[in-house]
């Protein structure tokens, strides 16, 4: 098996959380193949897929190699720290155990706390069970990043373990679901003047080819 065979991603252009994944699988320079799975066409939803994920979400990844399950891992951030340990160098975790414990949960304000709350199945129920129109669906978008950026960018501006990046100055999982939740606001034209310091680190992230490659616009099946 060559190495480019053993990483099947199974992913979307504009998903951000497979934003996330693209961006370590970079990082770290190991190859994948991706499996494009259409979520605006619904095939998340199917029987196939449903048999990698049950929750039909993506990212899925599927070890095929040697001393791989060949079981399907899921849950973005889960994936990201198989990643770290499986290909160590460059870390996304640092060697202290606060460090890492301040880093995990700035990734899990993003990625747990404040991106759940804007996916297209909460907007789905919210538009097919709560009445929500697309003026409803647009406020509630804008509260929910804003809380969740407002308040990642209090412990950023606020301590000072923050460097260029939002742990020192390499990138970890912090400033990759940090990234990831700036591309799905491009995506819905929503920006915040009251967060300069994530703004800071966002632009210090796309500097690098890691992060600029990953880009959903970049990705084949994006509008061109």
């Amino acid at each position: 098996m060559t190495e480019p065979d053993r990483f099947e991603l199974f992913s979307y252009w504009r998903s951000s959380a497979t934003y996330r994944v693209r961006v370590a699988f970079n990082l770290k320079g190991v190859p994948r193949r991706e499996t494009d799975v259409d979520i605006d066409a619904g095939e998340q939803h199917g029987e196939a897929f449903r048999r990698v994920n049950p929750l039909g979400g993506i990212p899925a990844l599927v070890d095929h190699g040697p001393g791989g399950s060949a079981l399907p891992m899921t849950q973005s951030l889960a994936i990201l720290e198989f990643l770290d340990e499986t290909y160590p160098r460059p870390p996304l975790l640092p060697a202290d155990a606060p460090g890492r414990a301040r880093v995990r949960g700035v990734a899990q304000m993003l990625a747990a706390d404040t991106h759940p709350l804007i996916t297209p199945r909460v907007r789905k129920y919210l538009a097919t069970t709560a009445g929500f129109d697309a003026d409803a669906w647009r406020t509630w978008q804008i509260q929910w990043f804003g809380a969740g950026l407002r308040a990642v960018e209090a412990r950023l501006a606020g301590e000072a373990a923050t460097g260029r990046f939002c742990h020192g100055d390499q990138p970890t999982l912090a400033d990759i679901c940090l990234a990831s939740l700036f591309t799905v606001m491009r995506v819905f034209k929503v920006d915040f003047d009251d967060i300069p310091t994530c703004k800071r680190i966002m632009a210090e992230c796309e500097k690098l080819e890691a992060f600029a490659a990953a880009d959903p616009m970049r990705q084949a099946g994006a509008p061109r």
